[in-house]
């Protein structure tokens, strides 16, 4: 079994998450809560269509509002990954892949990599969906690729709702690093032999 416990805490958050990585074709789920109940609703997205099962417990200052708590669940996220891939023998290592949400499509690539990099290309009419902002959608990804150490590449080819445009986005990241963890050798999937 794949899995990691990683707690944080800060003056802004505390923050203890538990993750395990199915293994291929299986469901995951999300519980717990991150005191922002749309993003709440991308981590389940992310979690279900990933093949991970998520455990959040969550305390943050979302009375100044949810960067703090949704950038510090990137980051505990993303370290919680890399800890669970262990020595990454075996894994697919690239993935990508286009996910559609209605009459939105979204275009994700991610690279196992240990090189930690973010391209994103999404932009949004709203503001905010439900008491989330909009705008901590590349702030979550941000954390979440330098935590979990991989190479990762977003972009909305095109939409117009933006609900169905966050949601396309953590789904098919979710989908391309569950895809990218799968077991599929024995070797370290490099010319060099580490990653």
């Amino acid at each position: 079994m794949r899995t990691s416990k990683i707690t944080r805490k800060t003056k802004e958050t505390a923050i203890s998450l538990s993750l395990e990585i199915l293994d291929k074709g299986e469901r995951g789920s999300f519980s717990g809560t991150s005191g922002i109940g749309f993003f709440d609703h991308m981590l389940n997205s992310f979690a279900v269509h990933g093949g991970f099962n998520i455990n959040l417990e969550c305390e943050g200052d979302v009375y100044v509002d949810g960067h703090h708590t949704v950038e510090d669940v990137g980051i505990v996220l993303g370290k919680a990954l890399h800890e669970a891939a262990g020595d990454m023998k075996g894994i697919t290592r690239f993935s990508d892949m286009l996910m559609p949400m209605d009459e939105a499509l979204c275009m994700c690539a991610v690279d196992y990599s240990g090189r930690p990099y973010l391209a994103f290309d999404a932009d949004f009419k709203s503001v905010s969906i439900g008491g989330y902002d909009t705008q901590l959608t590349v702030e979550f990804m941000r954390a979440l690729a330098y935590n979990a150490l991989i190479t990762l590449h977003v972009k909305m080819l095109y939409g117009d709702n933006d609900h169905h445009k966050t949601e396309a986005i953590y789904k098919s990241v979710g989908k391309c690093i569950g895809k990218a963890l799968e077991i599929s050798g024995s070797a370290v999937p490099s010319a060099k032999g580490v990653l």
